[in-house]
């Protein structure tokens, strides 16, 4: 006597089904909380906050798709190469749209000569303060400070956000811009150098906030 085959509990659809709502909700809890950060460096790259929208959006969409590929590590570091990667496709269609010419390439960034240079860890960017005067004080300087980084060179002011803003280890920063560990760590230590520079013009010419 013939006996009917059922199909085993938990086909491959409903398999699928689970193995997509896993990996939804181990996005939302690895990826996500870095939203804040790939908008920070979208805005600092892009120089644009409604450009940096259109940026995150897209790269946590393609973050998502990805996400399968995504085999530990930093998870904020591989988030924010996403976020890098379509600033570049997002500027790269901005020059098309207005028919120029690329951007002139950064690459003196990486002039061996800097490799020696100092690579002291800065401690002047504002941080959190707690009473409304110096929150108020601190934004207002803040605002001083994004002025001063949007004058940088794009290389220069992308690894100091990474580094400085973010936290990023000079290998998640080597990792997310394709660089040589040495070649950021000289990058770093010229933005620095450009900063200070920039910042105690500012100073001269009474620009600091009141």
């Amino acid at each position: 006597m013939s006996h009917a085959v059922l199909p085993a509990e938990g086909g491959t659809e409903v398999r699928t089904e689970r193995a997509h709502a896993e990996g939804a909700a181990r996005f939302q809890d690895v990826i996500l909380p870095h939203l804040d950060a790939a908008h920070n460096l979208a805005r600092y790259l892009s120089g644009d906050a409604t450009a940096a929208e259109d940026i995150v959006q897209e790269a946590y969409l393609r973050a998502f798709r990805a996400f399968g590929q995504f085999r530990g590590g930093s998870s904020k570091a591989w988030i924010l190469t996403i976020v890098r990667n379509c600033h570049l496709n997002w500027r790269a269609d901005q020059q098309r749209r207005a028919n120029i010419e690329p951007l002139e390439s950064m690459s003196h960034a990486d002039d061996p000569a800097f490799e020696d240079a100092d690579i002291s860890e800065r401690a002047d960017l504002p941080r959190e303060e707690i009473t409304p005067e110096t929150i108020l004080a601190q934004r207002m300087e803040a605002d001083e400070v994004r002025l001063v980084l949007a004058g940088l060179p794009e290389a220069f002011r992308e690894a100091l956000v990474l580094r400085e803003l973010e936290c990023l280890s000079y290998r998640e920063i080597s990792d997310v811009t394709s660089i040589p560990i040495g070649t950021v760590m000289s990058r770093l230590a010229r933005a620095r150098a450009i900063f200070a520079t920039a910042w105690r013009q500012r100073l001269a010419a009474g620009k600091k906030p009141r």
